[in-house]
């Protein structure tokens, strides 16, 4: 059989089977190595007041929120493009 991927989709090389998580967006149970992940760093206090306590040199912790993504959910949100065929089996 042909393959469209390299890796075929997976990044999990000769591991055998990988844990799953669930989408943010669909819910669906995806492979964690299948999944597309994006995290980002929200800050816990409001941003006007933020900003007067950066200028006074204060500390302020950030919680990093990591969700997961099935393939079509992160093509629909633009995490991910639709590349052409050849370069489908290339990783960047």
């Amino acid at each position: 059989m042909p393959f469209k991927r390299k890796s075929r989709g997976r990044s999990k090389g000769e591991k055998g089977r990988s844990s799953l998580v669930q989408c943010s967006s669909c819910g669906e149970l995806v492979p964690r190595d299948k999944a597309k992940k994006s995290t980002r760093r929200i800050s816990l206090v409001d941003p006007a007041l933020s900003k007067e306590l950066r200028q006074k040199g204060a500390y302020l912790p950030t919680h990093i929120d990591t969700q997961y993504y099935c393939v079509s959910c992160a093509v629909h949100r633009g995490i991910v493009k639709v590349r052409a065929r050849e370069t489908r089996k290339h990783r960047f």
